[in-house]
């Protein structure tokens, strides 16, 4: 047997029995796509295990992040620091070897993939990246920035809409360096997908605008390799390399879906050793094995040394070029002083007005901005001006028109952002949040810093009707953990959310109006607090009045009402809960004192999130069920919007404050 074909069987075996020891996972993906993993490790990708964050390492993105142990096998055997113990403690608490691979945790690993689709559109965002900064970068004779991007996905990543989105995209950007490689194993958990896939994916492809290559069978590794040559050979589009798998490759379980989703159990396992005369003892690989791919990996450290004499070729050709280059890899920490100064708003404005203005100025603060919108910036007001679109003749271009595409523009935004080099934004209506929340929930998990821009807010949306007007997004947005929900009151509070989402490690979402609002004099940078006392009242207060966004004009109308009738009013804007939740207890003392039992909380989206700041005295003034169709100033005083009701609502809640 030759070492290449005895190393795809150590991936197989260290793969099914860390299956088998955790008695949880899916073996028939790594038995069957190992030799697809093996060639891409040892054969095609560069690399450097002593370095895995190289700047122009080639990305490898397993889609079908269920596939898990096949990656973790690979990461042994090519030096990432994996060990024998890693593999044996796969999916237990705390292990470097997860169920799904997770961006952050295990070295080597490029994203967090699981939902099938998101890495797929993850692979399309690192290509993206990869063509934006070499047309800024490079210059002839110096490809500082030249790496592609390998995604390796089964069945059901093209069955998922994010599939087709994010193929569609990719061949109408032509990205060249995008390689798919589609396991084809025509089995899914249900059974053979007969009938559930029957489309032509050769014609799918092509229609797409992308090169198509087939390998019968994915076994034949010199096959498999003379496929991927050709596929890094096309520069004009993006390719899928079909490989023909078996599923359960050599156990008794093979092509067949039980070995899909369980391990092989222990006979089947033993069964398995046999059948690819495998004599080693649990977790053990084979000197010549553990010789051949240690070798395979201190070759690779080559192309980054190669690399590295490149870069100080070009640092001393190009130095300003080259600074800039380590400015965008390292990122920046801007000091938006400058910006809080400049930025003045007097006249009523909708937020997402506010919003195109602050960006277009904070641009110059973060050059590496790349910001996208599925098919909405003129409204969203988020194109960056005069910066040109990214596009197949201008890849400079630092504005993305995804078309309307929705579910794959979050995961491709994501992709963008771990590439790193850059910093990326992407917009639509917010009721289309829900086609995104997969992606944005990836964005929280992975903890990176995607901002997102969500317009039109509320029912103040108006004549569209309740399909354009969100109700329970904001609280189910909210409910994700590890991510920051702005809906700011005006053009002062939507320059803090920008500041925020451009200092702090984590995604953010902004969601502004589409109808203008006022501007509050004493509004501001306060609110990087996420919540503050917006307008008060000598001594302490009898009531609470505590909103966002569009609801804050209610309360300063509703403060006027009750002061002119004696009852002392505090105005609190909580333009973030996620950031006042983060303050000391001392300070949300400050702002709403539980000694002030008479509250009311206005905000027209659900009314789910209000109770733990309403608490037993309080009234919400929210919505219950969806919108209707009408101008926007009769939606909120038919849904009880108006200062006239927070008024009233507020003598309630102080009158059964006293009882």
């Amino acid at each position: 047997m030759s070492i290449p074909k005895k190393s795809v069987d150590a991936i197989r075996i260290l793969s099914a029995e860390a299956i088998q020891r955790a008695n949880s996972g899916h073996p028939g993906m790594c038995l069957g796509a190992a030799p697809i993993g093996y060639e891409l490790f040892a054969e095609v990708m560069n690399y450097s295990y002593k370095n895995p964050r190289w700047d122009n390492r080639d990305r490898f993105v397993l889609s079908a992040g269920h596939g898990s142990m096949l990656l973790y096998s690979l990461l042994h055997l090519f030096g990432y620091g994996l060990t024998k113990e890693d593999l044996m403690n796969f999916r237990q608490v705390g292990s470097l070897t997860p169920g799904h691979p997770e961006y952050g945790k295990t070295t080597g690993v490029e994203t967090s993939t699981g939902p099938l689709g998101q890495g797929l559109g993850n692979a399309v965002g690192f290509a993206i990246a990869e063509a934006h900064l070499a047309a800024i970068f490079n210059k002839p004779d110096y490809p500082v920035v030249d790496h592609y991007t390998y995604v390796l996905c089964g069945d059901g990543c093209l069955e998922e809409g994010m599939g087709y989105e994010a193929c569609s995209f990719a061949g109408a950007q032509k990205l060249g360096k995008l390689i798919l490689l589609y396991d084809c194993n025509k089995i899914t958990i249900e059974g053979n997908t007969e009938v559930t896939f029957s489309e032509d994916i050769v014609t799918r492809f092509a229609a797409q605008g992308w090169q198509v290559i087939r390998v019968p069978d994915a076994n034949d590794l010199t096959v498999l390799k003379l496929a991927i040559e050709r596929a890094k050979s096309d520069l004009s589009r993006p390719s899928v390399v079909i490989c023909n798998t078996k599923i359960g490759y050599g156990s008794p379980l093979e092509d067949s879906a039980d070995s899909h989703g369980a391990p092989l159990g222990v006979d089947n396992l033993n069964k398995t050793k046999q059948n690819l005369n495998w004599t080693e003892e649990p977790f053990e690989v084979p000197a010549e094995v553990k010789e051949h791919c240690q070798k395979i990996a201190d070759k690779k450290l080559e192309a980054e040394e190669k690399w590295n004499e490149l870069f100080a070729a070009y640092e001393k050709e190009f130095p300003e070029l080259a600074a800039k280059y380590k400015q965008f890899m390292q990122g920046y920490d801007p000091d938006f002083t400058d910006l809080i100064d400049s930025c003045v708003f007097n006249a009523p404005e909708a937020t997402r007005v506010s919003g195109g203005k602050i960006l277009n100025e904070l641009v110059n603060y973060v050059p590496n901005l790349m910001s996208g919108s599925a098919d909405l910036a003129p409204s969203t007001k988020t194109e960056l001006k005069g910066k040109g679109y990214f596009t197949p003749d201008n890849r400079e271009g630092h504005n993305i028109h995804f078309g309307i595409r929705e579910h794959a523009m979050a995961a491709i935004c994501n992709g963008i952002q771990l590439h790193g080099g850059l910093r990326v934004l992407c917009s639509t209506f917010f009721a289309f949040s829900d086609y995104m929340k997969g992606g944005i929930r990836m964005s929280a998990l992975m903890n990176i810093p995607v901002v997102y821009v969500m317009t039109h807010d509320s029912i103040g949306v108006g004549e569209d009707g309740p399909t354009h007007q969100p109700v329970e997004q904001l609280i189910a947005l909210r409910s994700i953990p590890n991510i920051k929900v702005f809906r700011p009151c005006d053009g002062k509070e939507t320059l803090a959310a920008y500041i925020s989402a451009f200092t702090e490690n984590a995604p953010t979402v902004l969601i502004l109006s589409r109808q203008n609002l006022q501007q509050n004099k004493n509004s501001g940078i306060h609110a990087l607090a996420g919540g503050y006392i917006l307008s008060d009242c000598k001594g302490k207060p009898d009531v609470i009045l505590i909103g966002t966004g569009s609801e804050i004009d209610l309360c300063t109308g509703a403060k006027e009402l009750l002061e002119s009738q004696k009852i002392k009013t505090r105005v609190v804007s909580m333009p973030c809960m996620e950031l006042f939740e983060k303050q000391t207890k001392e300070y949300q003392e400050h702002v709403l004192p539980k000694s002030v039992k008479a509250r009311v909380c206005v905000e027209a989206a659900s009314h789910f999130a209000w109770y733990k700041y309403s608490r037993d005295y309080g009234e919400v003034i929210a919505m219950h069920t969806f919108g209707i169709s009408g101008p926007a100033k009769e939606l909120f005083a038919h849904f009880g919007f108006t200062k006239e009701n927070v008024a009233e609502k507020a003598k309630l809640s102080l009158e059964n404050s006293k009882k």
